[in-house]
């Protein structure tokens, strides 16, 4: 076949710092360019390897990129080239391009690699002319690659880029940021020590501020935000020792490796050290987490972005958006989206200019809304003891509670809310153990240390319990109510929590006590309630069974095994999907869809065909109620009577660790970001006099409020699910890429 008449060739390339689900990325990319009649090349050693040419340039197939996306860093290797950065180096590259065919490329890279992939665009007409001048292509090659196309991916674990919300391998550093400040904080509040703790961000401080939310952090030092005066050293001591007075058994201080003062100078971790141990009189330590940052498997969340991003880049690819300009393939909220590279790198610039010009503002401003509403919220988080109410102020008095099933994070929503409330001048009460509580009377008035380390914390310290008020608990809750003098009530948890919430407004006719505003705050790692996208713990959850179905595939890869692994969600699937996806199982079984005989026969025969040519590794995701017939020990028994010996079925039921371990820092981040608004909910209903409830979320690119109302008919309710279930649009995604083509063939996860 010749070039004329073959499939359009694309290449991948990682480029920069490496970053932890680049991997995943690829094999999306590679897989997906498959399934859509592409050839794939990968690029090896990044831009290097473009101007090197030969080997650093080969050709993929479907198994290329299988058992790699649990790997951290990037099987395709990257570097910073700077025979790249000239316009020879160029001429090298596109050569090897066209003695490929290959005309489009998908870059994976932070914003120097994606600077250079633009440049090479712009130069692309000029380069092949010049090639052709020189002899070294000839005029038909010249007239069949005109143009580039390029489509960008954000791969940067400083998540220093504009145009996504996340950066692939971001979420993965926080991770291992909270896990090493988790694990020093026991050992400071033991012995009253002070920890220095050094972060990665020589020119972002994402890293360090979200670290610093997500683990409750006493100080933090990042380039956006240089101290604002002279002395601020005698400041941050004053608070660290206010912090201590207080109660504070620990002191942590977060510094991003670039932060710097309002002078351009500096400022180091030694530096912070020898300061801090001068003024506090006592021994300090200082932790530079480094590289340790960017290693290790990627989080749930990291295999899931970098699959969807791939997956996009190569539709972007076919579309014809892509071959008028480049694009950047990003996430806004809970959506993927695109955008003209050239707009996300000229605001990359401006931030850079803005930080020259010392206009600092501009640079918080420029790193959009949700990186100025942590860093506001960090700004209330950090104080010794809240601000004292206004003179004259009226102080609202704001009950919080858990209700329904247990979800990580619960602990970070109760601490934000009632150090958020407080602040504000307003009356914090905590409603123990749910609604069992409320009707019982055990609440108490919270203060500032009240929920002192709950940031980090698994579990629900407030207690929690499923149980749906009844006709006879009505009546004491609302006399709790009104002893108590709620003035506004926030609900964190789940279904069960929902539906209390809802009940309690149409009693309203009966007991006046309830006409207060309401507001629930989604708790459940099911991810099964209505109004919003996500739910705070549903990330742990998944990250809990990522990492249990990582250990599953290393037992089964050893022995040619197939595992069946029941995941929780009741009738919802999604935790069975987006693991499914995360870890590259083959089947995901969801009540959603059911079970047919028919599915089983032909899940069968394909197990069939795959272990006779050589597969190694079978993984089928069930959800716990897919179907009440075909449970996971049926379907085990039926794959493994049905296999003839060809390989052996294990089943692995993974129960309530799903729902155990500290909170992931996207729920600790997103539990914050919730808080925070539900509080500005319930003080702004109550300064008008208003019982408007509501229940908050995520959609799409926005946090939003639905009236309480609203739940019932936006809800399955026999199913407790809701109506719109978004990530079943990705169902396509996951069967696309766990599976060649032609059922023939083995697959590799």
């Amino acid at each position: 076949m010749d070039k004329m008449s073959s499939p359009k060739r694309l290449g991948v390339l990682t480029s920069g710092g490496d970053a932890q689900g680049m991997n995943a990325a690829v094999r999306s990319i590679v897989r997906t360019a498959l399934s859509r009649g592409l050839e794939v090349f990968s690029i090896y050693e990044g831009f290097q390897g473009m101007v090197d040419g030969g080997t650093y340039i080969r050709q993929m197939n479907w198994d290329s990129v299988g058992g790699i996306l649990h790997l951290g860093g990037t099987i395709l290797g990257t570097s910073r080239s700077e025979e790249f950065r000239t316009r020879a180096g160029r001429l090298k590259a596109a050569q090897n391009l066209l003695d490929h065919g290959i005309d489009s490329l998908v870059v994976i890279g932070g914003d120097g690699s994606l600077t250079g992939a633009f440049i090479f665009y712009q130069e692309w007409p000029g380069l092949v002319k010049e090639l052709l001048d020189q002899k070294l292509i000839n005029l038909g090659l010249a007239e069949q690659h005109p143009k580039l196309t390029i489509v960008g991916l954000p791969g940067s674990i400083d998540n220093d880029l504009i145009g996504t919300d996340m950066s692939i391998g971001t979420d993965t550093a926080l991770h291992r940021i909270t896990e090493a400040i988790d694990a020093i904080n026991s050992t400071a509040a033991s012995h009253q020590r002070t920890f220095v703790v050094e972060i990665m961000g020589r020119h972002c401080g994402y890293l360090a501020l979200m670290s610093a939310i997500a683990t409750g952090a006493d100080w933090v030092l990042i380039p956006e935000s240089p101290p604002n005066i002279d002395n601020w050293e005698d400041t941050m001591c004053k608070y660290l020792k206010a912090g201590r007075k207080a109660g504070r058994r620990d002191t942590f201080v977060v510094v991003a490796e670039g932060a710097q003062d309002r002078h351009g100078n500096p400022i180091t971790s030694d530096y912070v050290r020898k300061i801090l141990q001068e003024k506090l009189g006592e021994e300090v330590r200082i932790t530079i987490l480094g590289h340790v940052q960017r290693g290790g498997a990627p989080s749930a969340f990291d295999r899931n972005l970098g699959t969807l991003l791939g997956h996009a880049a190569v539709e972007q690819v076919i579309s014809a958006e892509a071959a008028k300009e480049p694009r950047l393939i990003g996430l806004r909220g809970n959506r993927i989206t695109d955008t003209p590279l050239a707009d996300c790198l000229e605001k990359n610039r401006a931030i850079s200019d803005a930080v020259t010009a010392q206009d600092f503002n501009q640079v918080i401003a420029l790193r959009g809304d949700h990186f100025q509403e942590a860093f506001r919220t960090f700004r209330t988080l950090l104080r010794a003891l809240p601000h004292p109410p206004e003179p004259g102020q009226k102080r609202f008095r704001l009950a919080v509670m858990h209700a329904g099933a247990l979800s990580p994070g619960m602990n970070t929503a109760v601490r934000v809310a009632v150090r958020y409330g407080l602040d504000l001048g307003h009356i914090l009460l905590g409603v123990r153990n749910g609604f069992l509580g409320f009707a019982m009377g055990e609440i108490e008035e919270m203060n500032w240390m009240s929920v002192n380390g709950w940031a980090p914390r698994g579990g629900a310290e407030l207690g929690t319990n499923r149980t749906i008020p009844g006709d006879s608990d009505y009546y004491t809750i609302a006399r709790k109510i009104e002893e108590y003098k709620i003035d506004g009530l926030l609900i964190i948890g789940g279904w069960n929590a929902y539906y209390s919430a809802y009940r309690l407004l149409t009693e309203r006719p009966h007991f006046p006590a309830f006409n207060i505003p309401i507001v629930c705050l989604p708790a459940s790692i099911d991810n099964n309630l209505s109004g919003t996208e996500l739910s705070v713990g549903a990330d742990t959850a998944l990250n809990n069974i990522v990492s249990a179905v990582d250990k599953i595939k290393q037992s089964a890869v050893a022995q040619e095994r197939c595992f069946i692994v029941e995941v929780m969600g009741r009738y919802c699937g999604y935790l069975a999907l987006m693991s499914g996806l995360a870890t590259g199982a083959e089947r995901v079984y969801m009540h959603e869809e059911g079970i047919s005989l028919s599915d089983l026969q032909v899940d069968l025969e394909n197990l069939i065909t795959g272990f006779q040519h050589g597969k190694r590794l079978g993984l089928i995701i069930r959800n716990e109620n897919a179907h009440p017939i075909y449970t996971t020990d049926f379907i085990r028994s039926l794959l493994e009577v049905e296999g003839g010996g060809l390989f052996d079925v294990r089943q692995a039921i993974l129960g309530h660790l799903q729902q155990g371990g500290n909170p992931s820092p996207f729920d600790r981040s997103f539990a914050t970001r919730l808080a925070t608004k539900c509080i500005d909910y319930l003080i702004q209903q109550t300064s008008l006099n208003s019982n408007k409830s509501a229940f908050i979320g995520l959609q799409g690119k926005e946090i939003k409020f639905h009236d309480l109302e609203e739940f019932i008919r936006m809800s399955d309710e026999p199913n407790q699910r809701p109506k719109d279930l978004w990530w079943l649009s990705l169902r396509p995604v996951a069967d696309a890429l766990a599976q060649p083509k032609l059922a023939s063939l083995p697959s590799d996860l």
